[in-house]
């Protein structure tokens, strides 16, 4: 959706050289996905942005938008069809609530049936009551309240690309995070391709779905978020995202990543072949499977051992469960919560996916794999293609 090509930005200097701000940078943002810009002050990245709605004119390189070139459309009429949210807000004082929200909308010649119907639709999604604040003006709003009108401001046309430079910087820790909440599901029901940029990790890695990590003008690593925090491409990267990179991974990787899958015995199996199994295997307990492969109950060593019977006869209920799409770190908080190493993985129908463990936790986030990576042949070839050019 989004296509920088060696995109630069030089700035003439009085004797007579250029500095450049921005230096070769190449990225794609597919459609629907949102990419966080992510570096220390003065390092390029929202120059970038600027860049992409023309607010900065290139020195060279390539933006395009939905594969058509933005050098050769005017710049306001670019403008009109790219969202954009800064840190200050920039509410107009003297017009109400509504009425800022419907700026863009009535210059494209929406009507006011349309405009009042939007801006309802749209500050249900902030949780804001359009009964009681639609009337009302910047000044009457908590600066949580105006950051959320700026956010949905910008969606108020319904252009496919959003941009924001540090949109929540200035809200603080407790709205920041509503915020940043009430932003992801915004985008999960609108999918918006949103470029985002932002001077803190933890940001990054709860919106984006790639991270672009600028230094001195340049594009120094592009990643999945998990990617980033398991592999950072040098020492500035690993200093900047942190020295506590693989607990930050904790929010990213899921039980589905990290599951193992152990062996299981039906119900109707023997507690002695179930001992053998456990024994073969080095495990101290088995999960017991029905025939739809949904998840009765576990059997331990020691019960195993100790009957004469079936495992249907000794099965034990699971303390707690969880599912594929959990994180990790609510997985080992679970594991605290019930004093256990260990938590079965099911889908909604109750079908056995496996097991994490905190071996496999330990496992997983030592390996090197990450979420998002590319194998390492196909990184190969990608490097090999970027010495070529």
């Amino acid at each position: 959706m989004i296509e920088l090509d060696r995109l630069t930005k030089a700035f003439p200097q009085k004797d007579g050289s250029e500095v450049r701000a921005v230096d070769a940078v190449s990225l794609t943002v597919p459609r629907g996905e949102i990419c966080v810009f992510l570096g220390p002050s003065g390092c390029g990245k929202t120059t970038t942005l600027k860049m992409i709605n023309r607010l900065i004119e290139p020195t060279s390189g390539t933006v395009r938008i939905d594969g058509e070139d933005t050098i050769g459309i005017d710049g306001v009429a670019l403008r009109r069809k790219i969202g954009y949210v800064i840190q200050q807000i920039g509410l107009f004082p003297n017009m109400t609530i509504e009425e800022n929200i419907m700026v863009v909308p009535r210059m494209l010649g929406w009507n006011k049936k349309q405009c009042r119907e939007r801006a309802r639709e749209l500050m249900s999604m902030v949780q804001l009551d359009p009964d009681r604040m639609l009337s009302r003006y910047p000044r009457e709003l908590s600066g949580g309240q105006q950051q959320r009108i700026g956010v949905i401001r910008a969606l108020a046309a319904d252009a496919p690309v959003l941009l924001m430079d540090e949109p929540f910087g200035a809200v603080d820790p407790i709205n920041r995070e509503s915020i940043q909440n009430e932003f992801l599901q915004m985008q999960r029901q609108l999918g918006k391709t949103v470029i985002m940029v932002s001077h803190d990790i933890d940001e990054a890695i709860k919106l984006a779905d790639k991270i672009a990590v600028f230094r001195g003008g340049k594009l120094v690593q592009f990643d999945h978020p998990d990617a980033l925090l398991a592999q950072p491409a040098d020492e500035f990267v690993q200093a900047f995202v942190g020295h506590d990179n693989t607990l930050k991974r904790l929010l990213l990787v899921n039980a589905g990543d990290a599951a193992t899958m152990p062996p299981s015995c039906d119900p109707d199996m023997a507690l002695s072949d179930a001992l053998g199994v456990m024994d073969d295997a080095d495990v101290r307990h088995l999960p017991v499977v029905d025939d739809a492969q949904r998840t009765l109950g576990y059997v331990t060593r020691r019960d195993a051992r100790a009957g004469n019977g079936r495992c249907s006869d000794v099965v034990r209920e699971f303390p707690a469960t969880a599912t594929a799409d959990e994180h990790l770190r609510i997985l080992l908080s679970r594991m605290y919560q019930h004093n256990t190493s260990w938590l079965p993985v099911v889908d909604a129908d109750g079908a056995y996916l496996g097991e994490v463990t905190q071996d496999s936790i330990a496992g997983y986030l030592s390996s090197g794999r990450s979420r998002g990576s590319a194998p390492a042949n196909q990184r190969q070839q990608e490097e090999a293609l970027r010495a070529a050019a």
